[in-house]
């Protein structure tokens, strides 16, 4: 939040996936909250959701140390968090400076489950967008970001706030500027952070080792063998 604000971000949103893998799922929330920054949901918080509704069994399909993730955050978090992450809308549609429209998505339009990488094409981007028409679509998810203009949208995906997975332990961000005399930008900016507090942190609890040397590595290798 610092370095957006330092950089003069006047709007701040949140992309989804604001609960699994940390051990701070209530305190991001409240953050979120008491900051006044608009958010939607996650699959994974849609996941969380449904373990505390239905229990373990829903998310059996899964990998064995996703689930521990799922169930460790479901039975860590307060009856606040749990309403305020239900109330939580799938997608935002931002006006932004210049007529322009902001599309803001998890995953994709059609699925907050769905990927779009830095390969995606024009015929990609489309069977992707359903009924959806935007100037600048923002998605998260994969945890790896990117800037692209694919045929008339800007295709810009965040990164992820802490739980890198390209090789980059840093945060990242992206900043979306729009004004009336440029078309839209947008960039990626990596932060350093303390990696170390966060592994004491994740030491604390039962979620999976594989997790502290994940961050440590900006990467998911480790944690999925």
């Amino acid at each position: 939040m610092a370095d957006a604000r330092k950089r003069g971000a006047g709007r701040i949103y949140c992309a989804g996936d604001i609960t699994g893998y940390g051990p701070f799922p209530d305190q991001v929330c409240e953050f979120l909250q008491e900051s006044q920054i608009d958010a939607i949901t996650g699959n994974y918080d849609i996941k969380v959701l449904m373990v505390i509704k239905k229990g373990a069994a829903s998310v059996a399909d899964l990998q064995r140390k996703k689930q521990k993730i799922l169930l460790w955050t479901a039975t860590h978090i307060k009856q606040r968090t749990q309403e305020y992450l239900a109330g939580l809308p799938e997608q935002l549609h931002i006006d932004l400076p210049g007529g322009l429209k902001l599309l803001l998505v998890h995953g994709t339009p059609l699925s907050n489950d769905d990927d779009i990488y830095s390969s995606i094409t024009d015929r990609g981007l489309k069977a992707k967008m359903g009924d959806a028409q935007t100037d600048i679509l923002v998605c998260g998810h994969t945890h790896i970001p990117f800037v692209k203009k694919v045929s008339e949208v800007l295709v810009v995906n965040c990164g992820s706030v802490g739980q890198p997975v390209d090789g980059d332990p840093r945060l990242s961000y992206a900043i979306v500027s729009s004004d009336d005399d440029n078309p839209p930008r947008g960039r990626i900016v990596r932060v350093e952070y303390d990696i170390k507090k966060l592994v004491k942190a994740l030491r604390e609890t039962s979620l999976p080792k594989g997790l502290r040397k994940d961050l440590t590595l900006g990467t998911k290798r480790m944690f999925l063998q």
